[in-house]
């Protein structure tokens, strides 16, 4: 006995047309969850709990608009929307839900921890330091901000560590620029970016190969006394470092044979004395 089960595309539409509508409706809040600002956001709470996140998101962003301006359940709102969107990936919308916390409730218990988040949320806009870095450039700013608001913080060591983090990332922008154009052989390009990162990220790791480039600009250039004072900050610094030895050894040799005291002339025999 066999039966028709139709066409297997027309099976698949229909089972994905099923999943879309059971999607939605999960994300559609009832008459009797929508019924007050306090019944939605609870709701809209749950479903963040169980992290449905864009009803969630729904839920929060409806009633940033329909709550009154001075309703305690507003800074809650925007900072549960940061996370929801936070957590779908949406990071500029999570930084605009988050910065409402502290501009319009400075006083708020939420406002230091929505500062914090508003920067982690600029900074995971800035994936790799050859990206556009302007959303670093926020993040930083964030990040400061909630350091001067809020000193006494927990978060504050977390905040630095994270200032730090962006810190070598332009470092290494600038790195990265400064080597393509010591492969370009525009030397003096070259060295302005590395002189820029030495100047200003000297506590970070890119200072060292900063200062290896430099070395090597020098050299193609033939600027011996550059180079040898360079590696003399090297040498320092890292004095057994085997890159530093491989860039600087000639010279460092060299520096050291010509600072070396002469040895004194070998003394006359002495005379004897006359009778």
């Amino acid at each position: 006995m066999s039966f028709s089960v139709g066409p297997r595309p027309a099976r698949v539409l229909v089972l994905a047309a099923l999943a879309l509508a059971g999607a939605c409706a999960s994300n559609t809040f009832t008459k009797q969850e929508a019924s007050t600002n306090q019944a939605l956001f609870d709701a809209s709470l749950k479903a963040e709990q169980k992290k449905n996140w864009p009803k969630a998101s729904k839920g929060f962003e409806q009633l940033t608009f329909q709550l009154p301006a001075r309703d305690p359940l507003l800074p809650l709102s925007y900072y549960y929307l940061g996370v929801a969107h936070q957590q779908q990936g949406e990071f500029i919308l999570a930084a605009q839900a988050y910065s409402r916390v502290a501009e319009n409730f400075p006083e708020d218990t939420l406002a230091a921890p929505a500062t914090f988040q508003a920067g982690v949320s600029y900074a995971s806009l800035w994936k790799r330091p050859d990206l556009d870095s302007d959303f670093g450039t926020t993040a930083i700013s964030t990040f400061q901000s909630f350091l001067a608001a809020y000193p006494d913080s927990p978060m504050r060591d977390s905040a630095q560590h994270r200032i730090d983090r962006l810190r070598e990332m332009f470092a290494k922008k600038n790195l990265e620029t400064a080597d393509l154009y010591a492969v370009q052989g525009a030397w003096d390009s070259s060295i302005i970016y590395y002189r820029y990162v030495i100047a200003t990220y000297p506590d970070m790791p890119s200072y060292k190969r900063a200062l290896l480039g430099l070395v090597k600009a020098f050299k193609a250039i033939a600027y011996r006394d550059d180079a040898a004072e360079t590696c003399a900050t090297l040498h320092q610094k890292w004095p057994k470092d085997s890159d530093v030895q491989k860039a600087c050894g000639s010279l460092l040799k060299a520096d050291t044979a010509a600072a070396k005291p002469a040895a004194p002339a070998p003394a006359a025999p002495a005379k004897p004395a006359k009778p």
